[in-house]
């Protein structure tokens, strides 16, 4: 097959490397940290370069010049070694669970296990390490989890106020650590900066508050370790809706944003559920609040926490 490493343009062989391989006075530090993971993985299977290059139908030149940092491979071409290498690309390129062998083999007891399963485990591990964990445990914060629109605001104050708890919406918590709004956070210091204030406003809130209903922003889920933190020290509920009702519902609070293109926009709300409903899914209890009106809604949801928390209903 023709090879898809390109060389660095500028670079110009030199007689310390490999024949046919070229280098550059500033290497890309991925590409030599790349290479480098190229060269330990071969030498851990015991194969010469030749060898691996005829295994992964790549040229002997072209494989010496990505071991050496100065070739930027293909996706496809990257793929092929890894195959011959007998490893996932996700350790070709540097996951965190391949730095080490016990990363390795723990990942490798993990493989092919299903939900329940891992569910399980990461529970032990929180417990394990003092972090909590286990989702069974009595938990008297109440995390509402929900995409927006789903009444995790309405709901929350009604909750709270019904078993005496403080409400602490989550958003404001933010803006409140950052000094402006969240669209103004995401707009001047990006998507990170805003995923780091939120873990501190939920971090804070669990400190300060020992029993609390706490509302949640939509994409909070987004941040595992964030979302690690709230499951371990919460009990969470999922408040989910039909797509329709979280449209009407964003609408009717005065936000006319998602409907300057309502056809799109629709489909970019499901497309959001349904790539989060997986984690969503993580939480304790769920609950439809578009199965009734509101009344029924919040009838439904007390009695779910009541019990959780056994508390009389």
């Amino acid at each position: 097959m023709s090879s898809n490493i390109m060389p660095t343009p500028g670079l110009a062989p030199t007689e310390s490397a490999p024949a046919g391989v070229v280098e550059e006075g500033e290497k890309n530090p991925f590409l030599v940290t790349l290479g480098e993971r190229v060269r330990t993985l071969r030498a851990r299977r015991g194969m010469t370069r030749k060898l691996l290059a005829t295994a992964a139908d790549v040229s002997e030149r072209h494989l010496a010049n990505l071991e050496y940092g100065v070739g930027n491979a293909s996706i496809l071409v990257l793929l092929q070694v890894a195959q011959a290498l007998q490893c996932t690309l996700a350790e070709l390129i540097g996951d965190v669970t391949t730095t080490s062998p016990e990363w390795l083999l723990i990942r490798e007891l993990l493989h092919g296990r299903d939900d329940d399963t891992l569910r399980r485990v990461r529970e032990s591990i929180g417990e394990l390490l003092g972090t909590g964990g286990s989702s069974a445990r009595f938990n008297p914060r109440i995390a509402l989890i929900g995409l927006r629109g789903a009444g995790k605001s309405t709901l929350g104050r009604m909750l709270a106020e019904d078993l005496g708890f403080p409400f602490v919406e989550l958003s404001r918590e933010i803006e409140k650590f950052a000094g402006c709004s969240i669209s103004e956070i995401q707009g001047l210091y990006g998507q990170n900066a805003y995923r780091r204030y939120e873990r501190r406003a939920l971090e804070e809130a669990i400190q300060i508050y020992p029993e609390a209903v706490i509302a949640t922003p939509g994409g909070l889920v987004s941040d595992a370790a964030t979302f690690n933190l709230l499951l371990s020290h919460c009990t969470t509920v999922w408040l989910k809706a039909d797509p329709e009702d979280h449209m009407k519902r964003v609408v009717a609070q005065g936000d006319m944003r998602p409907m300057a293109d309502s056809k799109e926009a629709m489909g970019d709300l499901k497309g959001i559920l349904a790539g989060r409903a997986a984690f969503y899914s993580k939480a304790q209890h769920q609950l439809d609040t578009s199965a009734g009106d509101l009344a029924a809604t919040f009838h439904a949801l007390r009695q779910v926490v009541r019990s959780s928390l056994q508390v009389a209903a």
